[in-house]
């Protein structure tokens, strides 16, 4: 990626950045080697700040030209790049990233970015198919695209393929590596174990091995410490026949050593935050109290609870099949590592001597000891003695501490490493492999490489393993350039590769290597890490990839192909070391443990002798050398997982972060292995648009592409370059100097053209001005002069005016004053007349009026003065009472004398309490009488108020009378005497007048409200009554359909109950029945064919009476001989229908004559018959021959004929669903034993008489109660229907989809049609752009053509075209959304042209055969619709999504709008604004809905109709006058098809 040397001022630049890595600017300035570059202010700070800008100065070497023409949504694969360096594939990365794009190649590499959030529609079923058998690179990058090239890889060549799944943890390798296994198990799906394909079982098994294999890093909280090899196993046939898990380079250090903030493995944690009683079984307490754990201060992760995560595991077990009692010893042993991490050792009595440290060591000891069910002293003895055998003798030496603490960890290290093997051993088992496979795919998830500030053994063996794979990657890289050079066919043998041998050299080199140098340091003992440095300083001082740091004295620095790593060897020995203790093994092998011995098998004799050391390195680099053996044995497959940024969040790209991973990940590698070659490639098309210009001179003559490319770069003078088959390959540089002349040449043409367009809008400013004022001048003088004309006129017409308007209107003075002085005479005259008629009137009306008036007044006198009179006697005679009892009290002195007077008083208080009450009657009765008198005085107040308004109305009209009189009267001028009293009455007649007319407009205002008002409650009785009427008959159309309804379940339920009769049929009581049947056919005689009432009754008596041995005699030969007849029918009839009978009037006849014919022999009402069976076997055997549409077409038409006869025929609601009492009691009768004869035997010449009286009546036919046999035909009718609809319409699929793949992207136009003035070739290009159109317009003519002759209901012809638009619209729309090269402005243009082909095509099929078929486009002619249209960033996200393409989702509109481009006029897409916003649309659909809806569309291939619909949709057919064929007419037991067609 060397920076090129042809950067010239104004040229677009990358420039290196310190915070966001590499930003663009501007060359503003060239001196010697330093470039000044102007890019956007805030970007970054430069030294020099400018308006706007900041002015930066670097050297040119380190700067790389921009490609400004490069798509904004960036390139699908990275290869297509105009400039291949570091900064176009971060700037590719990020502009793709930003628009969701997530997946990226870069040749046949794929890179994926993490984008942490669920973006379910990139993995669905709709994007499996998509995928499935397409190329790599026809459409966007996915992992499906690279799963399914391993697959067909596979299958082609019969080789295994491998898929490398790298990157650094939270890159989301796991969740790739899923998505593999989903794609691989769709393609050869193959159920597994109790329903769970091997995907499932695989995944299944990741809690386990995450639970064991996985730990807390520095950078990931679940990082994988091991690698994972996941073999999916293929049969023959390509199906999934098995699954493996290999590992690979367990991280078992960490068992023992773990660094500040790191964790050990994650079941530690998980058996300590166990259940109560777990902890107590084990003994285990905190995390802070297990020596293993507390080395690092983190023992909790954010958002984990531990806890709930081991009772996960335990589930997890469960489903991978591990049993309790193996989950409890795997458990076991855990605690017993963590306990034996606890052991601590002090001196001995002896030199170089080991005991138990204090009591808590030996508590945990003991523990130890019993959870591994081995013997306590056997254990302390392993941890501190070991025993040397030498020829001589035996010796027995004790450990110090610090080799008795090594001693510890080793055990524990071997302990574990043994349990994840038996537990990866344990999966395998689970999953299930296929040991005779020959084809596997391989998916590696392998940690990737790792670079922190203090970097380890662990660090060291990592950055091997991805030395070792980049190796093999950029062996692959070169080889895929290989052979895109040989399949060019160019010369490539110069190209240096570059490798990384001396990497690997250094580190595992047998003799001399860094692996080695540390062994031999292991078995030394006084060896340490200073010695160890020193040694590996003395060893590579001259090497150019080992680099010894300045300021330590152990560190040491190899430069990797990622970058330099510093590693400190202060533990290295202590971590390599790795050899299993004889003493070790034999304590294991004698534990009382089933499980713990299962883990340690007896080693052979000579090895359990003596302690043979290995080193961790050394197994890690032959564990290595296996794994890239099997990777050497498949064509490997890459994909590279990025972490956009640290933070795990969505839509943040950091520069720096990732352009680290891409060096990590080998990109940058692969990048530079292209750029020592040809980095650059043009198709011969690509070129000559690009830089036709620099030569346009070759373009305008006749030579070939290939030639033409090669006389441009020659002119040029550029050296190095290759010209291939169909591209051209440029050297690194040529593509930037080639960008440079064109710039230059661009920028002259554009300042000519700036020159000429001036001086055009200069001379075009003159003329227009020169123009302007001679037109003004003229106009200015014709204005003057029509003005003066215009005076002259206006003067004479103004005194003719004038004169003409005087005399108007004087004349019309005097005839309004004469017309004025008539009027008022006469109606004053009327006036005066009527006014003295109504005083009169109302004269007379007062004067009755005051009489009774006076009356009244009189009366209420008269009674006021009796009631005054009478109170006022009561009054005065009390008083005068009172007075005589008062002078009798004051008298009387005696007893007698005061009785005497109290009587009195008693009856003069009797005789006043009687007065009293006499006079409130009498008061009572007075005041009725008043009541009643007001009342009638009322009543004639009302009655001469009617008077009067009858008056009124008599005097308006007379008064109109009279007007009408003096209107017809003469004008006569004669004047009358007025008497004053006349005058009175006209006054207070007019009086009266005037008040009723001020009385008219109100009454007249309420006549016009209750008008209003009487409207208004019509308009809503008219409402109410619409509204009753639509109520009815919606109630007649529910009724309706309840009956249909009804009558439908009716149906199933006696199809029902037929089907469960079926069983008797077949069960061994069926020939009883079938006899029970038989008997009761009627003999008929052989002279008159008559029966007889009584013979028939006879017959069936003695016939049942027969026993069933004896049944076959009473069967007599004529009826034997009448099933042969009808054989012979049925196999004529079958012989005629097998061929084309053709058509009658529209109908088809062979479905009109087997409907006959099956109606008069009356099959739809036998229990038994095989002439259905044998018509459905005719119509099979017809279409077998898929290909023959016009076959296809004929058994169509009658088919649907068939079954709509039969379904405006039959009916299953009689005997099927009768219960048998009432089936024997309708076959006591005459009658029903006549019909069950006739369904038993419907040949039986007796009863010709019927049969004749029912032809007789085709045209009305009545519903027959059909038996099973006919509802299963009319079931296997309807199947035969469905399949040869499902055939016709997807054999048009098959001709039109070949076809389809060339409609969704417009054919490029020839060279010759760059340059002007070729017509005739821009032509034949626009007759090419229709070309695939119009041969789907001729496939659907010729299909509409055939069935049209074949008298196809228009129904089902409409059905067939409305699902062939369905279909093209989700294979052109799926195809658009897939391939961004169909995203473009002229392939909108062409699929809009082949739009309008099918548009006319439908205006000219009729809306009776093609229906709403145009409209299934709508989301095709949308997005075409969208594509094509002008001014996109204008238009808001409310106009797309409500008025441009309501139909189209967020997600199918965000799609199409990041992935368009324009290759015409080099427009925009909509603007980053509404981008925006549909991506925030998207990400709360993606937060609210479970599952989002996939962007793709889904052809739907199911059968659009039921035969209800075929019934309504065919008129009612008239079958009585269909001629039958000469070979029916001809024989005699077709008789009565001839009798009803004369």
């Amino acid at each position: 990626m060397a920076a090129p040397v042809n950067i010239v001022v104004g040229s677009h630049v990358w420039v290196e950045d310190p915070v966001v890595a590499w930003i663009d600017g501007e060359v503003t300035r060239i001196n010697g080697h330093e470039v000044h570059v102007n890019i956007a202010n805030g970007k970054t700070c430069g030294p020099n700040q400018l308006d706007g800008f900041a002015q930066v100065i670097t050297k040119i070497s380190k700067v790389f030209p921009e490609d400004i023409e490069a798509p904004p949504g960036g390139v699908d694969d990275m290869t297509k790049l105009s400039y291949l360096h570091e900064p176009g594939v971060l700037q590719n990365l990020a502009a793709r990233y930003e628009l969701n794009e997530i997946y990226t190649y870069t040749g046949n590499i794929l890179i994926a970015v993490n984008p942490f959030q669920r973006l379910p529609h990139l993995y669905d079923t709709h994007m499996m198919e998509q995928y499935k058998g397409a190329a790599l690179g026809e459409l966007s990058p996915h992992v499906f695209a690279v799963a399914d090239v391993a697959y067909r890889a596979m299958i082609n060549e019969g080789r295994s393929n491998s898929i490398l799944v790298s990157g650094e943890s939270g890159a989301g390798k796991t969740e790739t590596t899923k998505m593999l296994m989903r794609y691989l198990a769709y393609l050869g799906g193959r159920s597994g174990v109790e329903g769970r394909t091997v995907e499932q079982q695989v995944l299944e098994s990741n809690p386990v091995l995450e639970a064991f294999g996985n730990a807390k890093t520095i950078r990931n909280n679940n990082s994988s410490r091991f690698g994972k090899f996941v073999e999916i196993q293929f049969d023959k046939n390509g199906r999934i026949s098995g699954a493996a898990i290999r590992t690979y380079l367990l991280e078992r250090s960490r068992v023992c050593q773990i660094s500040n903030p790191e964790r050990n493995y994650h079941c530690f944690y998980l058996l300590c935050a166990a259940p109560p009683e777990d902890i107590v079984r084990y003994k285990l307490g905190s995390p802070k109290s297990f020596h293993y754990l507390n080395q690092s201060t983190c023992y909790e992760l954010d958002g984990v609870n531990d806890a709930h995560e081991y009772l996960a595991t335990r589930r997890a077990m469960d489903i991978v099949g591990i049993s309790e009692q193996e989950q409890e010893a795997i458990f076991r042993v855990v605690a017993a590592i963590l306990h034996l991490g606890n052991i601590d050792f002090a001196k001995g009595k002896e030199i170089d001597s080991s005991v138990i440290k204090d009591e808590k060591s030996r508590f945990h000891l003991n523990m130890t000891a019993e959870l591994l069910r081995c013997d306590a002293q056997s254990l302390e003895y392993a941890l501190i003695k070991r025993v040397m055998v030498t020829p001589e003798e035996v010796i027995t030496r004790t450990l110090d501490p610090d080799n008795a603490i090594a001693s510890r960890d080793a055990l524990a290290k071997t302990i574990y490493s043994r349990l994840f093997d038996w537990l990866v051993e344990k999966i395998n088992i689970s999953i299930g492999q296929d040991l005779n496979s020959k084809s596997i795919i391989g998916v590696l998830d392998i940690y990737g490489f790792e670079s922190f500030k203090c970097n380890s053994f662990e660090q060291f063996c990592i950055n091997f393993t991805n030395e070792k794979l980049q190796q093999h990657f950029n062996q692959h890289v070169f080889k895929m350039e290989q052979e895109e050079y040989s399949k060019e066919e160019i010369n490539w043998s110069y190209i240096e590769f570059i490798d990384n041998q001396d990497v690997l050299d250094l580190i595992e080199k047998k003799a001399g290597g860094i692996i080695a140098l540390l062994d031999e340091a292991c078995m030394f003992p006084k060896s340490t890490h200073e010695t160890f440095a020193h040694k590996l300083y003395q060893t590579f001082k001259t090497h150019k990839r080992f680099i010894k740091p300045k300021l330590s004295r152990t560190d040491f620095t190899i430069s990797h192909y990622a970058g330099e790593v510093t590693y400190q060897a202060d533990q290295f020995l202590d971590k390599n070391k790795d050899y299993v203790v004889a003493e070790h093994q034999a304590l294991l092998t004698a534990s009382k443990c089933s499980f713990v011995v299962g883990l340690f098998p007896p080693l052979p004799e000579e090895s359990s002798k003596s302690s043979k050391f290995a080193s961790i390195g050394s197994r890690f680099k032959l564990q290595l050398q296996s794994l890239m053996e099997t990777l050497s044995a498949t064509e490997p497959h890459y994909i590279r997982c990025v972490k956009p940024n640290n933070v795990l969040k969505p839509a943040i790209f950091e520069n720096s972060n990732i352009l680290q991973q891409l060096r990590c990940g080998g990109v940058l590698e692969a990048v530079r292995i292209s750029c020592a070659g040809y980095p650059t490639r043009r198709t011969y098309y690509e070129f000559l648009n690009r830089f036709g210009i620099l030569a346009p001179e070759i373009l305008k003559g006749n030579y070939e592409d290939k030639v033409a490319c090669q006389m441009i770069l020659d002119k040029k003078g550029l050296k190095g370059y290759q010209i291939g088959k169909t591209k051209v390959f440029l050297r690194a540089g040529q593509m930037a100097e080639l960008d440079a002349r064109r710039a230059e040449i661009l920028g002259n043409a554009a300042r000519t053209i700036q020159w000429q367009i001036r001086t055009y809008v200069t001379r075009k400013e003159y003329m227009s001005l020169r123009k302007a004022a001679i037109w003004l001048q003229s106009h200015l003088r014709g204005i003057m002069a029509r003005k003066n004309y215009l005076q002259l006129r206006q003067e004479a017409a103004a005194l003719k005016l004038q004169k003409n308007f005087r005399r108007y209107s004087a004349r019309k003075s005097y005839l309004i004053v004469l017309s004025a002085a008539i009027t008022l005479q006469t109606g004053l005259r009327a006036m005066t007349a009527f006014n003295e008629f109504i005083l009169q009137k109302q004269t007379k009306a007062a004067i009755i009026f005051q009489a009774n008036w006076r009356c009244h007044q009189a009366y209420t006198y008269y009674k006021s003065l009796q009631k005054a009179v009478i109170v006022y006697q009561c009054g005065w005679r009390c008083r005068v009472a009172r007075r005589e009892l008062r002078q009798l009290k004051m008298a009387a002195r005696e007893t007698g004398a005061l009785k005497e007077a109290k009587d009195k008083l008693e009856k003069r208080v009797e005789e006043l309490t009687w007065r009293l009450q006499f006079e409130k009657r009498l008061r009572t009765d007075l005041e009725e009488a008043k009541a009643q008198e007001v009342a009638e005085l009322r009543d004639a107040l009302h009655a001469m108020q009617v008077q009067i308004d009858e008056a009124n109305s008599m005097v308006i009209k007379e008064l109109e009378a009279a007007r009408n009189a003096i209107e017809e009267a003469p004008p006569v001028i004669k004047e009358t005497p007025v008497i004053i009293q006349d005058t009175k009455r006209v006054d207070s007649l007019t009086a009266e007048v005037e008040r009723l007319k001020a009385l008219l407009p109100s009454e007249t205002r309420m006549a016009e409200e209750a008008k209003q008002a009487y409207a208004i409650e019509q308009a809503k009785n008219e409402e109410l009554t619409r509204k009753l009427e639509e109520a009815g008959k919606k109630v007649d159309q529910l009724q309706d359909s309840v009956q249909r309804l009804e009558e439908k379940l009716s149906n199933l339920e006696s199809e029902n109950q037929v089907l469960r009769q079926q069983a008797l049929v077949i069960s061994p009581t069926s020939k009883a029945l079938f006899a029970r049947s038989k008997a009761t056919i009627i003999q008929r005689t052989l002279e008159n064919g008559d029966v007889q009432n009584g013979e028939m009754r006879k017959a069936s008596d003695s016939i049942t009476a027969v026993p069933n041995s004896q049944e076959s005699e009473t069967e007599d030969k004529p009826q034997k001989s009448l099933n042969e007849k009808q054989q012979e029918n049925q196999d004529l009839l079958i012989k005629c229908t097998s061929q084309d009978l053709g058509f009658s009037g529209g109908r088809p006849v062979a479905a009109c004559l087997i409907y006959k014919c099956l109606l008069h022999w009356r099959s739809f009402e036998v229990e038994r018959t095989n002439i259905f069976d044998r018509i459905i076997r005719t119509i099979g055997t017809a279409i077998e021959v898929q290909d023959n549409i016009d076959v296809l077409s004929y058994w169509l038409s009658n088919s649907s004929t068939l079954l709509s006869l039969l379904q405006h025929t039959l009916k299953a609601t009689g005997a099927a669903s009768l219960t048998p009492q009432r089936r024997r009691s309708t076959s006591t009768s005459l009658f029903g034993r006549m019909s069950q004869g006739l369904r038993t035997s419907p040949q039986s010449a007796g009863f010709s008489f019927l049969n004749n009286w029912m032809l007789g009546s085709l045209d009305e036919v009545r519903q027959i109660e059909a038996k099973y046999p006919a509802l299963l035909f009319k079931q296997q009718l309807t199947a035969f229907l469905e399949k040869i609809y499902g055939m016709i319409r997807d054999n048009l699929k098959k001709e039109i989809s070949q076809v389809l793949e060339l409609c969704i992207k417009a054919p490029r136009t020839s060279r010759t049609s760059l340059v002007k003035g070729r017509s005739e070739a821009n032509a034949v290009a626009q007759q090419a752009l229709v070309a695939h159109w119009q041969s789907i317009v001729k496939s659907l003519n010729n299909y509409l053509k055939i069935m049209r002759a074949n008298y196809v209901p228009p129904f089902l012809v409409c059905k067939v075209f409305t699902q062939i638009f369905s279909f093209i619209n989700v294979q052109l729309f799926n195809s658009l959304l897939l391939r961004r090269e169909c995203c473009s402005f002229s392939n909108g243009e062409y699929v809009k042209a082949g739009l309008a082909e099918l548009e006319q095509w439908c205006h000219d099929a009729t809306e009776e055969f093609v229906g709403s078929a145009w409209d299934e486009l709508k989301h095709l002619r949308q997005a075409v619709g969208l594509l094509v249209i002008h001014q996109k960033p204008k238009k808001s996200l409310n106009e797309i999504t409500n008025d441009l393409c309501p139909v189209l989702s967020i997600q199918q509109l965000y799609r199409i709008s990041t992935m368009y481009w324009d290759d015409k006029y080099g427009t925009h897409s909509v603007s980053t604004d509404v981008i925006s916003r549909m991506r925030n649309m998207m990400t709360e659909d993606s937060s609210n809905i479970a599952a989002s809806p996939s962007f793709l569309l889904d052809d739907d291939s199911s059968i659009p109709f039921s035969v209800d619909d075929i019934s309504k949709s065919i008129k009612q057919i008239e079958v009585a006058d269909i001629d039958p064929p000469p070979l029916i007419r001809e024989n005699s037991g077709f008789t009565f098809l001839l009798q009803r067609s004369e």
